[in-house]
């Protein structure tokens, strides 16, 4: 686990024993509403702070969203960075409420359910946390630096650039692979990128094409993923057009050649 949140974590833990205290209360039903409302409250945490996190724990890309965002707003799209930090408020949850049954404010059966009366459990808490805005991302982007991103980005244009030399008939083909070779990471390797540019967690799966791919629940690296292939084949395709190998027919849309209208594969 991050130390970053391995330390945040255990913060948690010690408010919530402050906070029960300091009410004055030990019935199940507070424990549990106590610990659901201080998760939700402190650990959708803001994109920079998350990127951190992620950069010293890449596993965290592997989240999916599953059933455990209840915000409508956010439910049926969420982003990447949402997709994390329910990941995180779940088990932080979970932590508190193993908490709770310590401290005796909460009773479970032989199977690990909880059997105290807990009252209403249908509460929906708002997501307010923004992640299409960073200041890391502005910061990296004011230097004027060279990120990973781009440096990769480059390469591929190079190599395809070499390829469409001799090639220049299969241009779309040869768009398809070198972006699917590219732009495709591990975990290990979008975690830096995410540092670098924590708008990324901004990202959200309807913004991708390809339905097919991410159609059900995809983890959070593979949405990230997907987009940077895709913003690898259009530049590619660009330059392929500026040089005059794709066609377009009469209303001015490119021409792809039969049979070959799939998207990059993502390994």
């Amino acid at each position: 686990m991050s130390q970053i949140l391995s330390e945040i974590l255990q913060g948690l833990e010690t408010e919530y024993l402050q906070r029960m205290s300091n009410l004055g209360l030990s019935e199940g039903k507070d424990a549990y509403a106590t610990a659901e409302s201080l998760c939700h409250e402190k650990l959708y945490l803001g994109s920079d702070l998350l990127a951190k996190i992620i950069s010293q724990d890449p596993t965290l890309l592997a989240a999916r969203a599953g059933e455990l965002i209840t915000d409508p707003k956010e439910q049926d799209n969420p982003s990447v960075g949402i997709i994390i930090c329910s990941n995180i408020v779940e088990a932080a949850f979970e932590g508190l409420l193993g908490v709770a049954f310590e401290q005796g404010w909460l009773e479970i059966d032989d199977q690990g359910r909880i059997v105290s009366d807990l009252g209403d459990l249908n509460v929906v808490f708002p997501i307010t946390e923004d992640y299409s805005r960073s200041s890391t991302a502005i910061e990296n982007v004011s230097s004027r630096k060279k990120s990973r991103l781009n440096q990769i980005f480059q390469a591929a244009e190079q190599e395809y650039i070499q390829l469409l030399d001799n090639e220049a008939h299969d241009a779309y083909t040869l768009a398809l692979q070198v972006s699917g070779n590219y732009a495709i990471f591990a975990p290990d390797d979008i975690a830096p990128l995410i540092e670098e540019n924590p708008l990324l967690l901004g990202l959200r799966p309807d913004e991708l094409k390809n339905d097919e791919m991410f159609a059900g629940d995809p983890p959070a690296g593979i949405i990230i993923s997907g987009h940077l292939t895709s913003i690898l084949l259009e530049q590619l395709l660009t330059l392929a057009e500026e040089r005059g190998c794709l066609a377009h027919d009469s209303t001015g849309h490119m021409i792809v050649p039969e049979g070959e209208e799939d998207n990059p594969v993502i390994h």
